[in-house]
């Protein structure tokens, strides 16, 4: 059974569903890979979290009024494309972004961290199915989530990393950030910044990177992811979850108004030079 959520049924990049009474899906559909674009942030993913996020607190405060604890429960599962089994997220859209010459300035702070805010503050708990390759800003979309539930890469190989080393990309301070409030340790941070590892799921459970994995396709995953969803779910409903989020992840959420102008490799090659 599906249960209606009011979201513009024309647009192409997400779909937003009601599986259950508690539970919230948003489907990215963004090309093959499921880049992390301006307009598919701006004009889909925002929308989508202020409706789930608008439906679940007309429900809890139906069920503070009425007294009814199972109107008041709720959570969200975040998911690459089903009819694929390839990508949770390939990351940001470097090449075009890149040609924009406010991207240094502006994407970050303005597009990228509010959407960082947005999953690290939600009120209710939220679920990445990573039903794929999780690269660069599509593995900390996925961290900014509370939980994780990932393909075991049987059906075919499925990673989480972040490449940005390996193409000669400054990480910027958010993304470092929401890594630092979510990995285990230091030797954890070392894989994941400065090699650039490409994790297997059987690794990244081992590390505490996800909470699940499961064998099967896209599916299978979200199935689990709902599974997840409906055991999690009861605790929104006292509605301290994003208040005592916003305490836990205070580190992090403060570090995303601090982003400054990213500096690149030829900079930093330029003021050494200087120096030296």
């Amino acid at each position: 059974m599906s249960y209606p959520v009011s979201y513009p049924a024309n647009n192409p990049l997400v779909t937003v569903t009601n599986p259950s009474p508690a539970v919230w899906v948003i489907e990215i559909h963004n090309g093959t890979d499921n880049r992390l674009t301006d307009v598919l942030i701006t004009q889909a993913l925002k929308p989508a979290l202020d409706t789930v996020e608008r439906h679940w607190r007309e429900n809890w405060r139906s069920g503070q009024a009425k007294k009814d604890e199972s109107l008041c429960k709720g959570s969200l599962i975040l998911v690459g494309n089903t009819k694929q089994d390839k990508f949770f997220s390939n990351g940001l859209d470097w090449a075009g972004a890149t040609k924009d010459p406010s991207f240094k300035t502006n994407f970050f702070p303005v597009t990228f961290n509010p959407l960082l805010y947005r999953l690290l503050t939600f009120p209710i708990p939220t679920i990445a199915a990573v039903n794929g390759h999780s690269f660069a800003a599509g593995m900390v979309l996925a961290m900014a989530c509370d939980y994780r539930v990932m393909t075991d890469g049987s059906k075919r190989n499925a990673w989480m990393c972040m490449n940005e080393i390996h193409f000669g990309a400054a990480i910027p301070n958010s993304l470092i950030a929401v890594l630092k409030a979510k990995a285990s340790n230091s030797t954890t941070l070392r894989k994941i910044v400065l090699e650039g590892h490409r994790f297997t799921p059987q690794e990244a459970l081992s590390l505490g990177l996800v909470d699940h994995i499961v064998n099967g396709n896209s599916e299978a995953i979200l199935t689990a992811a709902q599974t997840l969803a409906e055991k999690v779910g009861p605790i929104a409903k006292s509605g301290a979850w994003g208040v005592n989020k916003r305490e836990l992840y205070r580190d992090a959420i403060e570090s995303l108004s601090r982003d400054v102008q990213l500096i690149d490799v030829l900079a930093d090659d330029a003021a050494a030079k200087a120096r030296l």
